[in-house]
């Protein structure tokens, strides 16, 4: 699959299934948001990822909706 000039955000991206996700689309050619819960996990991640200009870090809670909803 080619993924080229693609973005794709992989919630809970940092490790386990989610970070071979991330890691396919990367071959793949997309660009990727790696969702983790905190600043620092997520940033070690991208570390492990190479970093480079297609992996960026997405922290934050996407169970919590901007308002205060907090998704169960």
């Amino acid at each position: 699959m080619d993924f080229t000039g693609k973005r794709v955000l992989v919630t809970g991206g940092k490790r386990g299934i989610g970070r071979g996700i991330v890691e396919a689309f990367l071959e793949a050619g997309a660009r990727v948001a790696v969702n983790g819960t905190t600043v620092e996990t997520t940033a070690k991640a991208i570390r492990e990822l190479g970093g480079g200009t297609r992996v960026v870090a997405a922290p934050g809670s996407v169970a919590t909706v901007a308002g205060g909803w907090t998704i169960a």
